[in-house]
């Protein structure tokens, strides 16, 4: 345990950002999932509506911080592929 004050405080400040992360990366995956089951159900206007909702969110993502740019580009990319293959 840290014994700096400083140093307790970054604990606790890197607690917080950690659970932030955490529930912006699990709603991502809720909506990339929804995309998912669209495609594999071959439903293409379900599927399409999902991937309006995943792209908005995936970006939400990546404008806090939460992920990369081109991590953000690649997801959005595969989605994209996916859907217009069952189209």
């Amino acid at each position: 345990m840290a014994n700096i004050k400083s140093a307790k405080k970054r604990i606790l400040v890197n607690e917080t950002k950690a659970a932030r992360n955490k529930s912006v990366k699990s709603r991502v995956k809720t909506y990339v999932k929804k995309v998912e089951t669209a495609v594999a159900n071959k439903d293409a206007e379900a599927a399409k509506a999902a991937l309006r909702e995943a792209t908005v969110e995936i970006n939400k993502a990546g404008s806090k911080g939460v992920y990369h740019k081109n991590t953000c580009s690649r997801k959005i990319s595969r989605l994209a592929k996916a859907v217009n293959g069952i189209a």
